[in-house]
């Protein structure tokens, strides 16, 4: 049972409880009505009082979950707005493909972590129960700073900090011979052109290899690098991504999806008809306010990790609409 199922089921029961004390109360106060005895008349009014404050907690209960459900619902609608090129890109190649390494880019604040989460949440979700190593790359490295990646890095994967990087690659390989393995980079427009470059030279180029050898034999676990750039400078950078798939190829260097660009209000329009199902009602029949909600909380919709909190925000205004309609 999904963890939707769950909450719905227990909404159901929730409101199921709800209408027996309904039923309860209505009873009690017909019995006081009707009843002359002063001592009688004292216990069902404290029955009536304990009843309502059931009632109270019951309704506490259940906003909370209605808010937890349209929250739900809003996250699986928002897994579809936009993104489509890169998305479509990496499907593409990551069906055919069990090795790669892939390069996210755009401008600050158009949602690069929420994308990456999207494509794994989508397409892999099971290289999630393997190893995950996350380098965030601006709180460690200067430009030209090459050797505080590798002892960051060395670090992560349980080695000395003083470790080289094919002696890093060799401890992911071995890691990768029994479990998927995501390896993410963030912030890599922190970096100069030659140290990326060298990164991709010296780290993940022989590590594909050698896993590439392997996996024509028998392993069939998943090795995915990300390397996010904030900035949308990697992409304009001289080095050899690959920006065209071909069915057959088999490409050693990162492919360069397409660049992250802003929501547009028609993109929006589409999208808010599009899930439409999965929405309050309130947002879809209040189109172009929904729209520029959006848009003015557009600081909060791209940055790069609170995306919870904007689901969470439209929830609520979807659920307040709804009530004060």
């Amino acid at each position: 049972m999904s963890a939707e199922q769950h909450l719905e089921h227990k909404r159901q029961a929730l409101e199921q409880q709800s209408d027996l004390l309904r039923e309860k109360e209505k009873r009690l106060r017909c019995d006081l009505a009707i009843q002359a005895s002063t001592a009688i008349r004292f216990q069902l009014e404290k029955q009536i009082e304990q009843t309502e404050t059931e009632l109270n907690e019951l309704a506490q209960q259940l906003d909370a979950l209605e808010q937890a459900l349209s929250t739900g619902r809003l996250y699986r609608a928002l897994l579809k707005l936009g993104y489509r090129k890169q998305a479509q890109a990496f499907r593409r190649f990551i069906e055919a493909h069990s090795v790669a390494a892939f390069l996210i880019h755009g401008s600050l604040y158009y949602g690069q972590r929420w994308l990456l989460n999207r494509l794994v949440i989508q397409h892999v979700p099971n290289i999630t129960t393997g190893k995950i190593v996350r380098i965030e790359l601006s709180r460690i490295a200067r430009r030209s700073d090459s050797a505080a990646l590798w002892r960051e890095l060395g670090g992560r994967v349980g080695l000395g900090r003083q470790s080289s990087n094919l002696e890093i690659a060799e401890r992911v390989y071995q890691w990768w011979r029994t479990q998927n393995v995501l390896l993410i980079i963030y912030d890599v427009d922190c970096l100069s052109e030659d140290f990326l470059e060298e990164i991709i030279r010296d780290f993940w180029l022989p590590l594909a290899a050698k896993v590439r050898e392997t996996t024509s034999q028998v392993n069939q676990f998943k090795l995915l690098m990300f390397l996010v750039d904030y900035d949308g400078c990697a992409g304009r950078w001289n080095i050899p991504f690959v920006e065209k798939l071909e069915p057959t190829s088999k490409p050693h260097n990162p492919v360069k999806l397409p660049e992250i660009t802003e929501f547009s209000e028609y993109e929006l329009t589409n999208w808010l008809e599009f899930a439409a199902d999965e929405l309050p009602t309130k947002l879809i029949d209040e189109v172009e306010e929904t729209i520029q909600i959006i848009l003015k909380n557009s600081d909060m919709v791209f940055q790069n990790a609170p995306w919870e909190k904007f689901v969470t925000c439209l929830a609520v205004i979807g659920m307040n609409k709804r009530k004060n309609g």
